[in-house]
């Protein structure tokens, strides 16, 4: 049996546009900020707008709110006295409910059936944390790991540093892992990084990216990636080999996990959580 036939040991999981579609969180963040911009006599519908198509510009870039501010036409001194406080309520926004994508919690219920899940996400953990409550699928995971709290953005994804902290927190070798995730410049290539699997699901922001670097399959949901894992049925897949070909993935190299390795899912419940960063953008 080949490296990439062994069942995994765990599978691993990003959350934004994998779980839920960040232009959910994204745009009542962006209303946030427009409401606090009225506080200081400006429009906040129209700066809403200027911060939403600035996310839309690209939403893991930094300096959103300054680039609003010029787009929405403040002089430079103007705008770096008030970028504090809209950053600041940018961060405190906290959704009451963010939408997950249909048929994720069916999915992750039938993955920790078999794997323990732990979730891998970007960004600022307080707001990940905040997106991670208000999806209502915090209690799937065993563990959640925010790579900032490691050491900032450079430790976020493609950077080795999460992926490789969330298999020691498993006591894993990360190339038994599977990553599920959208981005193939983040949660693909931090994979490949180590040597792991993965999934890539086109859902959200990067659907339509080029694979590159290319997963072990792409399907089109976390519902098919879950059917894929523990029954290869997960529809049309395309492997690191058949892709050019037009082929399926072969079911055998995601193989299901021994039926006892979802018995540490409960370990959620008690220290795992308290060591374990949980998510933020």
């Amino acid at each position: 049996m080949t490296a990439l036939r062994r069942p995994p040991a765990a599978v691993v999981v990003d959350l934004d546009d994998t779980l839920y579609p960040q232009a959910a969180y994204l745009y009542g963040a962006a209303r946030a900020v427009g409401r606090a911009g009225a506080a200081a006599g400006l429009d906040p519908f129209r700066l809403g707008r200027a911060v939403r198509r600035q996310l839309i510009a690209g939403s893991d870039r930094g300096g959103t709110i300054d680039r609003a501010l010029a787009a929405y036409g403040l002089p430079p001194d103007r705008a770096g006295r008030l970028v504090p406080a809209l950053v600041a309520a940018f961060t405190a926004y906290r959704p009451r409910r963010l939408p997950h994508y249909p048929g994720v919690p069916e999915a992750l219920t039938r993955l920790r059936e078999r794997y323990r899940l732990v979730c891998l996400t970007d960004g600022n953990p307080v707001i990940q944390r905040a997106k991670l409550a208000a999806t209502g699928l915090s209690g799937w995971f065993d563990a959640v790991v925010i790579t900032d709290e490691l050491g900032g953005r450079a430790a976020r994804k493609p950077d080795p540093g999460g992926l490789r902290h969330a298999a020691g927190l498993l006591g894993v070798a990360p190339r038994e892992l599977v990553v599920i995730g959208d981005r193939p410049g983040k949660d693909v290539a931090v994979a490949v990084a180590l040597g792991a699997r993965s999934i890539r699901v086109r859902t959200g922001e990067y659907a339509a990216a080029p694979d590159e670097p290319a997963a072990t399959a792409v399907v089109a949901d976390l519902t098919a990636a879950a059917a894929l894992l523990l029954c290869g049925r997960g529809g049309p897949a395309r492997s690191r080999w058949g892709a050019d070909r037009g082929r399926g993935a072969d079911p055998a190299t995601l193989g299901p996990a021994p039926r006892g390795a979802g018995h540490h899912r409960d370990r959620q419940h008690r220290g795992d959580r308290r060591q374990l960063p949980r998510s933020s953008p």
